[in-house]
């Protein structure tokens, strides 16, 4: 670090005490050694994050982890968090780690594997209880934090983990705060995307680990956002990664010295055509529009446009899906039909293969339609099931050889979870926001992925999902600069953009 970076640094912290720490902290960069009762074996650039964390900690600041998914950022926090109890068995309070309800039993299964000799109580469910005893980490969720808020108030953290901690990416939150005012000596944040849409979430997410270092939102506003992104500044931009570097840590799978250890990832457009049904009714929900906006203005406006695209999306899957039917057929999608195909194919070779939804009744959809047509069990995980269920269906997909289909919806699926055992990831329709399909791809091709994974990306061509296919590319690179990148920009357009971004083209 440069002597410019140090004195940028500096100046953004206000206290001597810290200013002192940092100084140590740059001065007497240390790898430290593995604890002795972890189970598992630390990558090279896992011992680095392992031992950054620790270091921070011991100089009292907080930490972003923002390792690329599938990197290990469980490991990595078990791991420091197992260190000090080693070296202070007696003395150190418990950890709290929050996450979304669908990673609670990740957290335990990574517990249970790497760090056997960590007690640990999962406060959650609706019949929960506040344990009484000692316990080396408590596990919640953020709903929870948020719902009995002062049992948590009244014990001294030691650590405060959040996983996903775009979770807290709204300041103004009732949830964003409950968790802010949890009480602990350090907090981490670990999360994929640091910087997933707005540079505010990056500010809430830091305002978490290390309160005021980038001072109050309004004054981050003026003096980075406004400047990031209005005015386009990139001396900005590289002061705001400059004073940031310290405390966050992100690698990439493709970092040179991590890419290697990563298989393959071979992504395939497949485009599909739509059936006569599927046709009439995509040209019934457009002739729509225009009687329906006629005349509105502002959120109304905005409201009526954005069911409209989720009416033509449900279109490009299935007439059932839009038209509530209950009794679909194969031959009324094209999208169904490759499905078939492909999921037929992916059998052959005795494979297996994860089919990525956004909509819940889609999944359902797909389940009914690819059992009977294939005659096999098909996995569904959705946000309906309880946490038990949920465990038995992953554990099914990875550990028996019989489930070879799993459908998940993005939100339930797309994020935190270990789905190795899939060498083909299917997304049948497609999200504006690129990150999140690549995060959903990511459960799949990971550390502990054996094989080269295949990505196919269904695509209905002439329709909405080829201009969020074109959106969604040429977002890649705004994505990284925090540019917003969802379905709510269409909502802006005028009626004659829309006409044209929205129509068939066959």
């Amino acid at each position: 670090m440069d002597s410019e970076s140090k004195k940028l640094i500096k100046k953004q912290l206000k206290n001597p005490k810290e200013r002192a720490n940092f100084q140590k902290l740059i001065d007497n960069p240390k790898i430290y050694e593995i604890p002795q009762s972890l189970t598992g074996e630390l990558r090279p650039y896992q011992k680095i994050g392992y031992s950054w964390l620790v270091q921070n900690i011991n100089y009292n600041f907080g930490c972003i982890l923002a390792d690329d998914m599938g990197l290990g950022k469980t490991l990595q926090v078990l791991t420091s968090i197992l260190h000090f109890k080693e070296i202070n068995p007696l003395d150190n309070e418990p950890s709290l780690i929050i996450v979304p309800p669908t990673l609670i039993s990740n957290w335990e299964n990574e517990i249970k594997k790497f760090t056997p000799s960590l007690t640990y109580y999962i406060y959650h469910g609706s019949n929960r209880t506040f344990p009484f005893e000692d316990y080396d980490i408590i596990l919640t969720s953020y709903g929870v934090i948020r719902q009995d808020l002062d049992m948590f108030l009244d014990k001294n953290w030691f650590i405060c983990v959040i996983d996903e901690a775009q979770n807290i990416k709204n300041p103004n939150t009732q949830q964003t705060k409950a968790i802010k005012s949890v009480p602990a000596l350090n907090k981490i944040a670990l999360t994929g995307t640091p910087i997933e849409n707005k540079l505010t979430d990056y500010w809430s997410i830091f305002d978490f680990v290390n309160k005021g270092y980038l001072s109050s939102l309004d004054n981050f506003k003026t003096n980075y956002v406004f400047r990031i992104k209005r005015l386009e500044e990139n001396s900005t931009l590289e002061n705001l990664r400059t004073i940031t570097s310290p405390f966050i840590l992100r690698r990439l799978k493709t970092d040179e010295n991590i890419k290697k250890e990563l298989p393959e990832k071979i992504v395939n457009d497949i485009y599909c055509t739509l059936t006569k049904k599927q046709i009439k009714l995509y040209n019934a929900i457009m002739d729509g529009i225009f009687e329906e906006l006629d005349g509105k203005t502002g959120i109304e406006r905005r409201g009526i446009i954005l069911n409209i695209i989720t009416g033509l999306k449900q279109a490009c899957n299935h007439p059932a899906q839009y038209l509530r039917s209950d009794n679909p057929k194969i031959s009324e999608s094209g999208k169904m039909e490759l499905l078939i195909t492909l999921l037929e194919n992916i059998l052959d070779v005795d494979e297996k293969v994860i089919i990525f939804t956004q909509y819940a009744q889609m999944g359902k959809i797909i389940q009914k339609l690819v059992s009977k047509k294939l005659k096999t069990d098909v996995l569904f995980l959705h946000g309906s099931l309880t946490q038990t269920k949920r465990s038995e269906v992953i554990s099914k997909f990875q550990e028996d050889s019989d489930y070879k289909i799993l459908v998940a919806t993005l939100k339930t699926g797309g994020v935190g979870l270990n789905l190795t055992a899939a060498q083909n990831v299917i997304h049948y329709d497609l999200w504006w926001n690129p990150a999140i399909e690549n995060q959903a791809t990511d459960r799949v091709h990971r550390i502990g992925q054996e094989n080269d994974v295949m990505v196919y990306r269904f695509i209905t061509k002439g329709t909405l999902e080829e201009v969020i296919d074109e959106m969604s590319k040429n977002k890649l690179d705004l994505a990284k600069k925090a540019i917003k990148s969802d379905e709510t920009f269409i909502t802006e357009m005028s009626d004659e953009e829309l006409k044209e971004k929205l129509s068939l083209r066959l």
